[in-house]
Formats: C-alpha cells, sequence, structure tokens
C-alpha cells in the first residue's frame, strides 16, 4: 500500500513509522530484526531503509602509486526490504539515490522493486563521498532528487529508457522526497530550498519527509512557507532524540542543524550518557505531543540502528 494510503486511512490521526541502516558487511539481518521487534507493537504502517552508496579506501603500493578501492560497508537495501515485507507484512520504502547511479542502473533497481511488490520509495540525491568536496554524478547519472523523480514518474508512465520497448508496463510507485526545516546545508537560503522543493512536487513526489529538528517552530514555519507556496502534500515531521553528549558537536555539523539553547543546557548538565538519554526522550516526547497535537500524519523517527529509546517515546504517545 502506498504512503498516502496509509495517510488517508488514518482518518487524521497521526500514526508511528521509522527508519533504518541496513546492518554493516558481514553482519547477518537478525541485527536488523532485534530492532525493528520491539517496535512492531506500535504498528508503523511502513518502514523506511536506508541505502548507503559506495565509498573509497586508498592503498599505498610499493612502487608508490596509490590504489583506490571501492567499499561498500553497508549494502542489502532491497533484501532487506523484501524481508520486512515478508516477515512483518508492513511496507518497506527503500532509499533511492541519484549518487553512485546511472540511469539505466536507476531503471534497474526500479524494476527489481516493482517485482518484489515494493510501492514506495524515497528518492533522494545523496551526499558526496568523503573524497568529494562537493557531490558529483555519474557518468549518465542525475545530478538533482528532482531529476530522479522524473524518472520514476516516467516509469509510471511506462515509459523507459529504451524508447522501443513494445507494450512496457507501468511501474506504480508512491515517491517520497526530503524537506528541511533548516534548509539543505548547500541551499543559499530557505526560500530558494522551497523552491526546488516545489519543483520536486511538480515532477511528481506525492509526500515529504522532514530531516531532523529539535524545535517545532521550525517545522511549523517550514510547513507555513509550503503551504503559501502552494505544497500541498503530506508534510511528515522526522525526529532523532538526542542519546549521547557527543549529539551536541556531531548532529549540528553532519545535519546542520540547530539543537536549542535549553536543551544544549540540559545536557550540559547530565552526568553522564544515562542522564543524557534521558533528556533525549523526555525532549522528543514533547516535540512528539505538540506535533500530534498540531494533526500530523506521521512521526517518523530516525532510529540509527537503535529502538530502545524510540521504544520509550514511542509507549509515551501511541
Amino acid at each position: 500500500m502506498k504512503v498516502t494510503e496509509h495517510i488517508k486511512n488514518g482518518n487524521g490521526k497521526t500514526q508511528f513509522s521509522f527508519e533504518i541502516l541496513p546492518p554493516l558487511k558481514g553482519e547477518n539481518i537478525h541485527s536488523i530484526f532485534n530492532n525493528i521487534d520491539p517496535l512492531m507493537e506500535f504498528k508503523p504502517p511502513y518502514i523506511n531503509v536506508t541505502y548507503h552508496r559506495e565509498e573509497y579506501s586508498f592503498k599505498e603500493l610499493p612502487n608508490g602509486l596509490i590504489e583506490r578501492k571501492v567499499v561498500r560497508k553497508r549494502p542489502g537495501t532491497v533484501g532487506i526490504c523484501a524481508a520486512i515485507q515478508n516477515r512483518y507484512h508492513v511496507d518497506a520504502v527503500p532509499h533511492i539515490l541519484c549518487g553512485g547511479f546511472t540511469k539505466e542502473e536507476t531503471e534497474n533497481f526500479l524494476i527489481d522493486l516493482q517485482f518484489l511488490g515494493i510501492d514506495n520509495v524515497m528518492a533522494l540525491r545523496g551526499d558526496a563521498v568523503k573524497s568529494e568536496t562537493y557531490f558529483t554524478p555519474e557518468k549518465n547519472g542525475h545530478k538533482y532528487a528532482c531529476d530522479l523523480v522524473s524518472q520514476i514518474k516516467d516509469m509510471n508512465n511506462a515509459t523507459y529508457l529504451d524508447d522501443e520497448l513494445q507494450n512496457s508496463s507501468p511501474t506504480d510507485f508512491c515517491v517520497g522526497v526530503a524537506g528541511y526545516p533548516e534548509k539543505h546545508m548547500e541551499a543559499p537560503s530557505v526560500e530558494s530550498d522551497i523552491h526546488f522543493l516545489k519543483k520536486k512536487i511538480k515532477n511528481g513526489a506525492k509526500y515529504v519527509v522532514t530531516q531532523m529538528f529539535f524545535d517545532n517552530k521550525k517545522f511549523f514555519e517550514f510547513q507555513k512557507k509550503c503551504k503559501d507556496e502552494g505544497i500541498d502534500v503530506p508534510i511528515i515531521p522526522g525526529l532523532k532524540p538526542i542519546a549521547v553528549s557527543k549529539h551536541l558537536n556531531l548532529i549540528p555539523h553532519r545535519f546542520k542543524v540547530d539543537l536549542p539553547d535549553s536543551l544544549v543546557r540540559e545536557v550540559i548538565k547530565c552526568k553522564d550518557n544515562k542522564q543524557v538519554r534521558e533528556v533525549g526522550i523526555e525532549w522528543c516526547i514533547n516535540q512528539s505531543k505538540e506535533l500530534m497535537d498540531a494533526g500530523v500524519p506521521f512521526l517518523h523517527f530516525y532510529s540509527m540502528g537503535k529502538s530502545d529509546n524510540i521504544k520509550q517515546i514511542a509507549s509515551q504517545i501511541f
């Protein structure tokens, strides 16, 4: 079932969803199940599964030359989605990226998803790899998420890259895209960011999931600006509870989001990470309650491979 259909079936009630990471290469899928199992009591209609593109390692050879080796540390997104749908009978939403894919590889990826009965995808540009200063698309790949959305929409209209195909079957993907209440790190302004979000909607995206935020005011302002620009698709807030003290530096650096001064002060007062975790849980519960009162369709939690604090939060609000 499509995410938009789950929203419609919710009849205005806020529902629960979350995102998981594929396990590191060499780990088995039970590490995924062990984190999903405790959250199933909250009846998530869907679970997002991230995709992690290639990374590069560099090794100096005896002759002085440098060898570049492609490394994929978290493979398995498609297989995990199939396993989730088979085991839990809920929808899995794989992330699909511009980065690391040619248009042909994107098409093949989507065909695999269609054959598995996967109805939803989250279309993202993806980040630059560590060896790049700025994002660089593959040769004959997409540079922007709006172009990736267009390709998916074309396939939904039975238009494939090979225009000589006869009697092509249309796909039927519901496409989600990312939104940034505090703007994308590369966007010059919030207004320009919303301009390009609007373009993704125009090209076929049906709903938005936001980057994590810790101040609901930022979300409500973003929501209003989207509405003022004519964006009328559902906007799902993404939440992440602070769990350890190093998040005070890691989250603003990596995700380019601000932490409210009052939250920072509470974390600084903590004597250990156990106390930090409790502060993060309480803050996220308060965020969640306010967002639910505002009628958001889902609360979407970024689990980052851990589910114990998400379970504590969900048990207080669902």
